[in-house]
């Protein structure tokens, strides 16, 4: 909370122009060879995601419970709270809206559980397709298996593991052939947020522009995307009013990126509406912004309409 209460401070007090930004780093593994529920869902998750995927997304419930001032919420809450939070949810830059959210009412009144007993939950594609739920320490996991038997939504067909309070869309990969495995990914996760969206590579610019715009660019952002260096893999962490951007270590155009939603053909919605301020550090390779509008932001992340994650050309 102080690191992002000092960003927040630095934002404030910038110019138009990014200015380095200087946080502390999260304190995090070089590889992630088991799961590790005392790390940030972010990282703990990594040992679970075949390499063949190529983008997790992660929501941490729990957090988004604290920023929104239910802490202490769960199945056993009044449903007068577990309402108000749900409300809530939607304003936020979640990137999942609770994937058990559809079966809610079933799963509480025939097995006990509910979303609300999910800590956070992460979803995965690419060449391998996949979901890991985890689940509160105090939730019954014969209950949540019993879901599973009875194929109830989503857990149809779902891999329980009880002694980590896991349920997973398929078997765990071997370590070698994780995520966790790859120190320049790790190496991007474990950051405090709501939700984050991990990448292990650029974004094609029809992905984020559109189709047929390239070729229409005027001369300056032209000249400005094949000013930038190529980008293999980046994170984005979205907060409560924050949003961090990783791009690896010593980055010489952290500047020119945070800029190129200045000079680019608009998205939709709108980035510089939805992500404001830039600032930069190429040290570190992070970018921060404003959340102007979270929900915005979620859906440009969600959609990779993110300018500063454009391939280099």
């Amino acid at each position: 909370m102080g690191a992002a209460l000092a960003c927040l401070a630095l934002l404030t007090a910038c110019s138009s122009d990014p200015k380095p930004v200087y946080q502390d780093e999260p304190t995090v593994k070089v590889v992630v060879d088991e799961y590790d529920d005392s790390l940030e869902p972010s990282a703990a998750v990594l040992a679970l995601v075949p390499t063949a995927a190529s983008t997790v997304m992660v929501t941490d419930f729990d957090q988004l419970r604290l920023v929104l001032g239910f802490g202490s919420l769960d199945s056993e809450g009044t449903a007068r709270d577990r309402a108000r939070f749900w409300r809530l949810v939607p304003r936020t830059a979640t990137l999942s809206l609770g994937m058990l959210r559809p079966a809610d009412e079933r799963l509480r009144a025939d097995f006990g559980i509910s979303q609300d007993d999910v800590a956070w939950e992460a979803s995965y594609s690419g060449d391998a397709e996949g979901w890991v739920l985890a689940f509160h320490a105090t939730t019954s996991m014969a209950s949540v298996a019993r879901a599973v038997d009875a194929g109830v939504g989503p857990l149809k067909g779902a891999i329980v593991d009880a002694d980590r309070h896991l349920v997973m869309s398929a078997q765990a990969p071997e370590s070698a052939q994780s995520w966790g495995a790859e120190p320049e990914l790790v190496g991007l996760a474990g950051r405090e947020a709501v939700s984050t969206y991990l990448t292990r590579t650029c974004l094609p610019f029809d992905t984020v522009f559109g189709d047929g715009i390239k070729e229409q660019l005027a001369a300056a952002p032209a000249a400005a995307l094949r000013a930038i260096d190529e980008l293999d893999a980046f994170a984005v962490a979205l907060g409560a009013e924050l949003a961090t951007v990783l791009l690896g270590d010593n980055r010489s155009d952290a500047f020119d990126r945070a800029r190129l939603a200045e000079v680019m053909p608009p998205t939709d919605p709108e980035f510089p509406l939805a992500m404001s301020r830039p600032v930069a550090d190429p040290s570190t390779g992070r970018l921060g912004y404003t959340l102007g509008d979270p929900v915005a932001a979620a859906e440009l992340t969600r959609t990779q309409h993110l300018p500063f994650a454009v391939c280099r050309g």
